[in-house]
C-alpha cells in the first residue's frame, strides 16, 4: 500500500485503473468516477449520521438501536428500565438486514470502520466505477448479515459495517489477482483482521467478517471475470443470482425460525 491524497492506494489498483478509457468506462465496464472518493464519503456520511442520532436518543440505551440492529428472533431490552420487545428479522423486520451495516454505539468501533473505508473504498472506486463498488459494498453487507441470521445466537442483536469492509478487502484481493500485482501486502492485512476477529470472537462477530469476505471475493471475481462480450449482461446476472442465492438463505433461515 502506498500513501496517497486520498487514504491509501495499492500500486496494483492504481495501474489498473489507468487503463479506464477515454470513453469515460472504466476497466471492468463501469462508468469512470469523477472523484472516485464520492461514494465512500458519502457512506461514511449516512454511518455518522446514524451513530450520531443513536448518541443523541441514548446510545446503547436508545429504542432505536435495537430497530436497526440485526435481531435474528424478537428480544426483550430493557429501555428507560422498562422491559420492551423488539421484533427481529424472523419476525418481518428484514431491513435490519442492512441498516445493521450502518449501526455503531461505541466511538472506537465506528472509527475503526470508517478509517478502512476511507483506505479501501476511493481505490476501488476508480478501478471498478461507482455502482460497481457500491454493488460489492452493499452485497457484502448483506452476504455478513445472512451469515450472521445464520450462525449468530437468535437474541444477540449485531451492528457495525465489518462485514462490508471485509467484502472491500475480498474485493480488492480479487483485483490484485486479476491484474498479478504483489498480494502478500493484502494478505498480510486480511490475515491480521482475521487474527483479531480471531481473538475478539467474544465480541466481534465473526459471521459478520466472514459472510462479507465471501461476497465480496464472489461477486468482485463476476464483475472482474465477465468476458468482455456483453460483460455488463454476465455481471448484471452474477451478481442478481448472487443476491437471490443470499435471499433465499434469508427466507430458509426465517422458516428454521418460525
Amino acid at each position: 500500500m502506498r500513501s496517497a491524497a486520498v487514504g491509501f492506494q495499492c500500486p496494483s489498483c492504481v495501474a489498473e485503473g489507468s487503463r479506464e478509457t477515454r470513453s469515460g468506462r472504466a476497466v471492468y465496464g463501469g462508468a469512470r468516477s469523477g472523484n472516485p472518493a464520492r461514494t465512500s464519503q458519502v457512506l461514511i456520511a449516512l454511518n455518522l449520521a446514524v451513530y450520531l442520532l443513536l448518541l443523541a436518543t441514548g446510545a446503547s440505551r436508545s429504542p432505536l438501536l435495537y430497530r436497526l440492529a440485526l435481531l435474528p428472533r424478537e428480544g426483550v431490552a430493557i429501555v428507560d428500565g422498562i422491559p420492551q420487545r423488539f421484533p427481529g428479522v424472523a419476525d418481518g423486520a428484514y431491513w435490519q438486514l442492512l441498516t445493521s451495516a450502518f449501526t455503531h454505539v461505541q466511538i472506537w468501533h465506528i472509527g475503526f470502520n470508517m478509517v478502512a473505508l476511507w483506505v479501501l473504498g476511493p481505490q476501488l472506486e476508480a478501478v471498478l466505477g461507482r455502482a460497481r463498488f457500491l454493488t460489492v459494498y452493499l452485497v457484502s453487507a448483506l452476504a455478513g448479515s445472512a451469515l450472521v441470521y445464520w450462525l449468530s445466537p437468535v437474541s444477540l442483536p449485531t451492528i457495525g459495517a465489518s462485514g462490508a469492509l471485509f467484502g472491500l478487502m475480498g474485493a480488492l484481493l480479487v483485483v490484485v489477482v486479476k491484474v498479478r500485482g504483489e498480494v502478500s501486502q493484502i494478505l498480510m492485512w486480511i490475515g491480521l483482521n482475521f487474527v483479531f476477529t480471531v481473538l475478539g470472537r467474544g465480541f466481534i462477530s465473526w459471521q459478520g467478517h466472514v459472510g462479507g469476505f465471501l461476497g465480496g471475493v464472489v461477486v468482485a471475481t463476476i464483475l472482474v471475470y465477465a468476458p468482455r462480450e456483453h460483460r455488463v449482461l454476465w455481471q448484471s446476472l452474477g451478481v442478481a443470482l448472487v443476491v437471490a442465492l443470499l435471499l433465499g438463505a434469508v427466507a430458509g433461515r426465517t422458516l428454521v425460525l418460525t
